[in-house]
């Protein structure tokens, strides 16, 4: 250092001193200033970074969006070329097959069905045409297949909040009711039965008391106890459902404890169904069963028949196994059977 400074005095001098050599003192700033822009530098090259990925990923919203619009609009534009192939007798058991499986893709389909000239009595039109298949029973798979697929579409309506109504009015599922009364146990009417079931099932799970006066103005309770007690384990999911939906309305509960006839006829398929489940357990039926009989010991009346006909299986441990999972339906039982415990009137 002291043979340097021999040479270049003015490494060994203070910067800021007067005798410090101009030309070491601003290759000292320069150096200073370069490492505070080194960072900004850094800076303002990640920002560009980041503005360019913004906009790149806005761009490819933006694309995505434009190609979903167009999607639709060729949906759109497909679903309404199936609705107009329903009306030619040439084309429409594709089109009520092609319909069917798009029902679920386009939520204002039931609008559209709706709303279409001539679309609804051509549904019902493939209702009735299968009717002189049902007595004596002469259905075929193809013929099944077919009429199922126009009650998809049926389905579809009756779930729509803005069609349910209108639905109704017009009576419509008056005309599933032959299909709910048979009892051939075939494969065709099996799949039709359960598919009229679920454009009942659509009606009821929405909790609307209209449906609810509609259709307790009609026989479906009968015709849901008949299933319930003779159908395949889904048909019979699909029927008790649908009477603890009408259960579970007040006027429905009130209607069916309203005589014993009708509690009597409920009463007895709910204690055949256990004394079924004994065997089979099968689970799904039983959360059902216990739901139906928890809501009917809500009614005083009913409460007091239940105190002696409640199956024994529901009052010992004979469902303890296949409950010990399912806290719910446990919790259920528990209620009413402390609903039907002699301090409650």
């Amino acid at each position: 250092m002291n043979a340097l400074s021999q040479h270049f005095p003015a490494m060994n001098r203070s910067a800021g001193g007067n005798n410090a050599d101009p030309f070491v003192y601003a290759q000292m700033m320069n150096n200073q200033v370069g490492s505070q822009a080194m960072p900004m530098s850094a800076n303002f090259v990640m920002q560009q970074q980041q503005q360019q990925q913004q906009q790149q990923q806005q761009q490819q919203q933006l694309h995505e969006h434009q190609n979903a619009q167009k999607l639709q609009q060729f949906d759109e534009e497909k679903i309404y070329g199936l609705v107009v192939e329903l009306l030619n007798p040439a084309t429409r058991e594709q089109a009520l097959l092609d319909l069917s499986k798009k029902r679920e893709q386009y939520e204002d389909l039931a609008l559209v069905l709706w709303y279409s000239y001539g679309v609804i009595p051509v549904l019902l039109q493939e209702i009735v045409t299968v009717y002189p298949l049902l007595t004596p029973p002469t259905l075929s798979g193809g013929a099944s297949n077919r009429v199922c697929n126009a009650l998809a579409l049926l389905q579809c309506v009756a779930n729509h909040n803005e069609t349910r109504s209108l639905f109704l009015q017009a009576h419509i599922p008056l005309y599933l009711y032959p299909y709910l009364n048979t009892t051939s146990k075939t494969r065709p009417f099996e799949y039709l039965r359960l598919t009229s079931l679920g454009v009942i099932g659509a009606l009821v799970k929405n909790d609307n008391p209209e449906v609810i006066s509609f259709l307790l103005s009609t026989e479906i309770i009968p015709l849901c106890l008949r299933i319930m007690e003779t159908g395949s384990e889904l048909s019979k999911t699909v029927a008790i459902f649908v009477v603890q939906k009408i259960l579970l309305d007040e006027t429905g509960l009130y209607y069916i404890c309203q005589t014993y006839e009708r509690f009597y006829a409920v009463a007895t398929v709910l204690h055949n169904m256990v004394n079924q489940l004994v065997e089979n357990q099968a689970m799904r039926l039983l959360k059902h069963v216990i739901r139906c009989y928890l809501r009917l010991s809500e009614n005083p009346r009913a409460r007091e028949a239940l105190r002696q006909c409640l199956p024994e299986p529901l009052r010992d441990a004979t469902f303890h196994q296949a409950l010990k999972d399912d806290i719910a339906t446990k919790r259920c039982l528990g209620q009413l059977l402390l609903n039907l415990s002699d301090g409650i009137n």
